[in-house]
């Protein structure tokens, strides 16, 4: 595969959630190898800190907080921390989730709670962190990630699905409100993306292949190309693109 190089990506400090692993990985890879200021956050302190030394080791400027998002004083912390070394965010990827399957009779309370901390409500508060700095620079680009279960009606984990769904209502209002300031803000779906932890927990044979049949191009969904989508959107090519949903689920809905 050959993909497009963004010049106006270059020095942009970009801040994406969830980044140490999975799709998250390959989003912070894909604004480092554009030579932008990238910083991202994650649970997994191992992992972050090691793809950080990786890439820094190679010259692509990357820093790495470690921070649970279902606190958001911590949260707050880590994007100031971020923006002391990279300077106020012009590109946010809402990336940060955990599809764990339930049954809907077994949900709690508790557990409801904490499915929605975990796949929404951080991304409000990640919004809320870097909008003034884009405010004042009259420009920015938030991406969130969506998901193509709700779409698909897929079953056994009703509380995540409810939480993807919703971002894309987010996604609409912030891009109301920010719009003014030339804030574009938009979601990106994904298909059965095949990461690291889709193959260890639930891909096998038969449902890989029962995925394939279902997509309009029989072939597997490489975190690869959900980054390439994030930074199309983050680029000044997307310069009017906001409110909207971009699909990478090769026509599986």
């Amino acid at each position: 595969m050959q993909f497009a190089s963004y010049p106006s990506l270059k020095d942009v400090a970009v801040v994406v959630t969830g980044g140490a692993s999975g799709i998250g990985a390959e989003i912070v890879r894909a604004f480092a190898a554009q030579d932008a200021r990238v910083g991202f956050v994650d649970i997994d302190a191992v992992r972050g800190t090691a793809l950080a030394a990786e890439l820094s080791a190679t010259g692509q400027r990357v820093a790495f907080e470690a921070c649970d998002l279902k606190d958001i004083d911590a949260l707050k912390a880590a994007f100031a921390a971020l923006e002391a070394t990279n300077g106020p965010a012009g590109v946010l990827v809402n990336n940060a989730a955990r599809d764990d399957r339930h049954g809907w009779e077994d949900v709690t309370p508790d557990y409801y709670d904490e499915r929605i901390a975990t796949n929404l409500r951080h991304m409000f508060f990640a919004i809320q962190a870097v909008a003034p700095g884009m405010i004042a620079a009259r420009k920015g680009s938030i991406v969130n990630l969506g998901s193509n279960s709700w779409w698909q009606a897929v079953g056994n984990m009703p509380v995540y699905t409810t939480a993807k769904s919703a971002v894309h209502g987010m996604t609409r209002s912030f891009a109301r409100d920010l719009g003014k300031h030339l804030i574009r803000v938009n979601t990106v779906v994904p298909g059965w993306v095949m990461t690291e932890r889709q193959k260890e927990l639930w891909v096998t044979p038969e449902a890989l292949e029962a995925s394939l049949q279902r997509q309009c191009l029989p072939v597997e969904i490489e975190p690869v190309y959900l980054a390439r989508m994030v930074l199309f959107l983050a680029s000044d090519d997307a310069a009017m693109c906001t409110a909207n949903n971009f699909m990478v689920e090769a026509g599986s809905i």
